[in-house]
């Protein structure tokens, strides 16, 4: 299984601002990675495909929300 989160290195003005983000992130859609439907593909149960959003686990994709902005809302007031 390959890993869903790709990391990159934006560039840092040395006129921006607010305080640098050198790192970020974003996640890749686990469908990217499937090109057909495999047959028999595992399922979750039907209570658990409800809570999870999806049928099959290989293309569960977890949400993380937005904590990597925490300490900007200083910047744009």
């Amino acid at each position: 299984m390959h890993s869903q989160i790709r990391i990159y290195y934006p560039y840092v003005s040395p006129f921006d601002p607010c305080p640098p983000m050198r790192v970020k992130t974003y996640v890749v859609p686990p469908q990217l990675f499937l090109g057909f439907q495999p047959e028999n593909l595992a399922q979750y149960s039907p209570h658990k495909a409800l809570r999870r959003g999806v049928l099959w686990p290989a293309l569960y994709s977890p949400y993380e929300g937005r904590g990597d902005q925490e300490g900007l809302e200083d910047c744009y007031e």
